[in-house]
């Protein structure tokens, strides 16, 4: 048997219920940013509707280490996008996966190379620049 370091859900949607032995060995993403438009009910197509709906100016991703609650763990990474006045929730959705796609393997590099450091709610990211964490803004 082999040791598990890390077990990466990536927007795996149904509960899961964690053991204490894997507590902060669990990450996962949302398409939102957490704490708005998450939880039981909020994922996929959904965030991103109301998000429009609620009329917010940016909406992105988060990657999150994850608990015996739904999108409730300690936040590791957050990409923001700006919410356009023409976006539907497919055209905000494809912005988002985008930076899903770089947000995740940033996360799960950053775990591998021993640069997480949980404390409570907050997660540090140690020996880090300060854009590791807070993308450059990009033109839409």
């Amino acid at each position: 048997m082999y040791p598990i370091d890390l077990i990466a859900l990536s927007g795996f949607v149904h509960f899961y219920k964690i053991p204490e032995k894997y507590k902060g060995k669990v990450m996962n993403i949302h398409p939102g940013l957490i704490p708005a438009f998450c939880g039981h009910h909020y994922y996929g197509k959904k965030v991103h509707e109301a998000a429009i709906n609620y009329g917010v100016k940016i909406s992105g991703c988060t990657v999150h280490f994850a608990d015996n609650v739904y999108d409730n763990g300690p936040i590791i990474i957050q990409r923001a996008v700006p919410v356009l006045d023409n976006d539907t929730p497919d055209t905000l959705a494809e912005r988002i996966f985008k930076e899903e796609c770089e947000a995740y393997p940033e996360a799960i590099r950053l775990f591998a190379g021993g640069r997480l450091k949980i404390e409570g709610r907050k997660v540090r990211i140690l020996n880090h620049t300060h854009d590791t964490c807070i993308p450059t803004a990009k033109k839409y």
